[in-house]
């Protein structure tokens, strides 16, 4: 109880520097794997809470180590570094300062809160036994994803088996608010590229062409059978397209059209099968209307599956923290997310932090030029996670 009291404490108190800190990273965003200054930035602010065992991960991430009064067990928390191509829209005194690029997926917030968590964890070190792995990972938001470069370092694998935790914000849920899943949570996502090749000429003589608009079309139509009809009513799929492009004119019919979209599900065997219904599917509706498709399929991030006896171990210690009323259950996410990767052989636990104010017009949604967050919210990223921390040490 009293060291709850004084996660709580020191909350309060480093809440200034670190809504000083998520600002200066959300002026200074950087893209997938390219986030240098972004890392040396890190390096420096770990450096001055204190911790000096840092390593380089996946060229632009960090694995920075934390030590309790004495050995025990280990802990690794999470937070993505890499920003979005977006031009942002807001006019805040904090906005970005890179044309283009946006920090609007939060992680301005998931790097600063990591960074809190860290400040009081160091504060606290006396008091708990364990080690702390602090890793911010680049490259979130690019395939093949940060996480798979991490895993690869010999630094995490030395780590073995171990929890994992990382949280998210979500604007949909208030700040001082936070969302927990066991289970499945987050979804699988392959991206999908058709090019259908046909054959152009003049609209006004569309019997001397074959026609990759039209084809497109019923390919796009058809294809949403996948989710309708080929899919079990109770296994969750998306299939989205996204970006279609012909270009060709009103009076021009085009030599082919390329398509873009996103598929997405819980379960492997069916995603795997999924991906073989579509090409097939695709490619005869071309072939039936004499042209051709090619299909394009590169295999993303796997399904997220928060590990449930650690989950609802970290739940009840949330409510232990927040209250009963600011922790809520969540319902499955479509979204897509590389933390999946630990969760496939670590137990781990990925929760959602509230960063919405509807009174202050914070309602912009993830991946959009308005998004924005209720920086109070920072409190509650930086303070929880380091109560989780402790609680999953004990376990």
């Amino acid at each position: 109880m009293v060291l709850k009291e004084r996660i709580k404490e020191l909350s309060k108190q480093f809440t200034t520097e670190y809504v000083e800190v998520r600002r200066y990273l959300h002026q200074h965003p950087e893209l997938s794997f390219k986030e240098f200054n972004t890392a040396d930035f890190l390096r420096k602010e770990l450096q001055k809470i204190g911790i000096t065992d840092i390593v380089s991960v996946a060229e632009t991430g960090l694995l920075a180590t934390l030590h309790g009064r004495e050995k025990g067990r280990t802990i690794l928390l999470r937070a993505d570094m890499d920003a979005l191509p977006i031009q942002e829209e807001n006019q805040v005194e904090y906005a970005s300062r890179i044309a283009g690029v946006m920090h609007a997926c939060g992680h301005d917030v998931h790097m600063s809160s990591l960074l809190f968590t860290a400040k009081i964890l160091f504060q606290l070190r006396s008091e708990f036994i364990g080690t702390v792995k602090l890793l911010f990972q680049p490259g979130e938001e690019l395939m093949p994803g940060g996480a798979t470069l991490v895993m690869k370092e010999e630094a995490y694998q030395q780590l073995g088996k171990i929890p994992h935790l990382g949280q998210h914000v979500m604007p949909k849920l208030p700040a001082g608010k936070v969302g927990f899943r066991a289970g499945q949570f987050m979804a699988s996502m392959d991206e999908v590229y058709l090019t259908v090749i046909g054959k152009g000429g003049h609209a006004a003589v569309p019997e001397e062409c074959i026609d990759p608009i039209l084809i497109a079309s019923h390919i796009v139509v058809a294809s949403q059978q996948l989710v309708s009809r080929m899919a079990s009513p109770k296994m969750p799929s998306v299939l989205s397209f996204g970006r279609i492009i012909g270009d060709g004119a009103n009076n021009i019919i085009p030599d082919r059209v390329t398509i873009e979209g996103t598929f997405r599900t819980y379960d492997e065997h069916w995603r795997d099968l999924a991906i073989e219904k579509l090409t097939k599917l695709a490619k005869a509706i071309a072939e039936g209307m004499g042209g051709e498709c090619y299909v394009n399929i590169p295999k993303g991030y796997p399904h997220l599956n928060n590990d449930e006896p650690l989950t609802n171990s970290m739940k009840k210690s949330a409510i232990a923290f927040l209250g009963e009323e600011n922790v809520v259950d969540l319902d499955q996410w479509m979204a897509a997310e590389d933390f999946a990767y630990y969760t496939q052989s670590n137990p781990a636990c990925f929760y959602l932090l509230g960063v919405g104010n509807t009174d202050k017009g914070i309602t912009s949604g993830l991946h959009t030029a308005t998004f924005n967050i209720d920086e109070v919210a920072l409190e509650t990223g930086g303070g929880l996670m380091a109560w989780l921390t402790l609680e999953a040490l004990v376990q």
